[in-house]
């Protein structure tokens, strides 16, 4: 028999390469969902894998960067010296965004510092594992406190702080230095909730060298809220929508990885390949509006029965529950749940940073956060990227990113929001085409603008601005 060509050979040889690093990723992606919020599962949410802690293990090797800052829109951070300060170092949205940044800027050659102002007391495991993620990737950590704090903040050519809580960090530890950094500063600003509009933490806004939030809708609640409660002007404010990562994305687009995550999580729950699956994936907390979901839900239950309607059985996912704490508001949910015979058709899941597996077993995503809503909502672009339609409050930066009767369907938060919730939820179980259509569009918008090299351009971009500034105020 003939020999194949060798670029055949070569073909061959790489598909059978992919194939088998395919293997491996989809194992690891189905360790993580057992492992819960383990770092296992922060992997997934998107934080890139550095190449040398990926040394001796092929399924670290097959998703990580390339590096290096060839074709970067980072490139001019080449050796800055960044300092990043988080309020805290947890498995949620603020900090995950920080490291993210981190290893952005390490992969173009920075040298990045971090400092965590609040670190919980006692061991905790996976502020422990995150730290090591950042040590592997050639971030250093350094005390909230001391000297060396100081000079670094003082010899860096950019600070950014993370979050308004972590304006605390200036007065406590800079003290009559804090002047002197100011000009330096990039505050990151996440936050919707009107108790972080406390003067103690961000009094020294208008004279850092700017705000970055990720949301039009943030951005203009924190500008008038300044003035009219505290009396005091935001910096330049630059608004940066956010990114999936390319680690969320290749799970997105890989049908084999997707079909059998799909498989083991429906099976994992009880819910058959040919039913209905809503998810909410947040933290559960009143905020986030899990409760009125499932009132939404057994409301769609109710209209369907009473209408006689022909969809397939359906069920609702709760993702982000706290088995350990056992909250009184999670309590309250399950006991709605029991209360009203649906324990069979609504399921509860620890909280887990592992979204790509519940993306993948889901057919819509249900963003339910309420009063002024999500500052942006990333899991809501995650969503898109796997082709699911979103049903979302019209609040936040949900509206920036879900295009009514086109992406998805928004309704009102509040109770209020509760009935016309139901008819979307009844509306998108009746309409298979109109599902698959919003998920087709809403993946098109994600490719148009909230992939990984959309977020660093746009972040680029502000850096860039920033140092600027920062330079000619200290040349003046």
């Amino acid at each position: 028999m003939a020999k194949p060509p060798p670029s055949a050979a070569v073909s061959a040889a790489a598909g059978r390469g992919q194939a088998h690093h395919r293997t491996r990723f989809l194992l690891l992606l189905l360790v993580a969902v057992a492992a819960s919020a383990s770092t296992a599962g922060y992997l997934l949410r998107g934080a890139p894998v550095s190449p040398c802690d990926a040394q001796g293990d092929p399924v670290a090797l097959a998703v990580a960067h390339s590096g290096g800052a060839a074709g970067s829109p980072l490139w001019f951070m080449k050796s800055k010296i960044v300092l990043l300060v988080s309020h805290e170092l947890s498995l949620s949205g603020g900090p995950l965004l920080l490291m993210e940044l981190a290893f952005l800027l390490r992969q173009v050659g920075s040298q990045v510092v971090w400092i965590t102002n609040q670190r919980p007391e006692g061991t905790n495991d996976a502020s422990y594992s995150l730290e090591h993620k950042m040590l592997n990737n050639g971030v250093q950590i350094l005390p909230a406190r001391g000297q060396e704090a100081i000079d670094t903040a003082l010899k860096a050519d950019l600070v950014i702080l993370n979050t308004a809580v972590a304006g605390k960090w200036l007065d406590a530890v800079l003290k009559d230095h804090v002047p002197q950094v100011l000009p330096k500063i990039l505050w990151w600003i996440h936050e919707m909730r009107g108790h972080y509009f406390k003067l103690e933490y961000v009094k020294h806004l208008p004279l850092v060298a700017g705000a970055m939030i990720d949301s039009r809708t943030t951005a203009e609640y924190w500008k008038n809220r300044t003035h009219d409660r505290l009396n005091i002007q935001m910096p330049q404010t630059y608004v940066v929508h956010l990114g999936n990562s390319k680690e969320l994305t290749e799970v997105a687009e890989d049908n084999v990885a997707r079909r059998v995550l799909r498989e083991h999580i429906r099976e994992s729950l009880g819910v058959r390949s040919e039913d209905l699956l809503f998810g909410i994936i947040n933290s559960v907390s009143r905020g986030k509006g899990q409760d009125l979901f499932l009132q939404a839900f057994y409301q769609s239950l109710q209209l369907i029965q009473h209408q006689k309607l022909k969809v397939p059985r359906m069920h609702a996912v709760v993702v982000g529950s706290d088995m350990n704490a056992q909250t009184k508001f999670e309590t309250q949910l399950r006991e709605f749940v029991a209360k009203n015979g649906i324990q069979d058709r609504v399921h509860f899941i620890n909280k887990t940073l592992a979204v790509a597996p519940y993306l993948s077993a889901i057919d819509v995503l249900v963003q339910n956060s309420q009063a002024r809503g999500e500052c942006f909502g990333r899991i809501t672009i995650e969503a898109m990227a796997f082709k699911l339609p979103v049903l979302g409050t019209a609040a936040g930066g949900t509206t920036e990113i879900v295009l009514d009767g086109s992406t998805g369907l928004l309704h009102l938060a509040g109770k209020e929001g509760v009935t016309p919730l139901a008819k979307n939820i009844v509306r998108l179980a009746s309409h298979v085409e109109q599902r698959v259509s919003m998920g087709n569009r809403g993946y098109a918008r994600v490719k148009e603008r909230f992939m990984e090299h959309h977020m660093a351009d746009r972040i680029a971009s502000v850096l860039k601005e920033v140092l600027q500034r920062s330079q000619q105020h200290s040349r003046s």
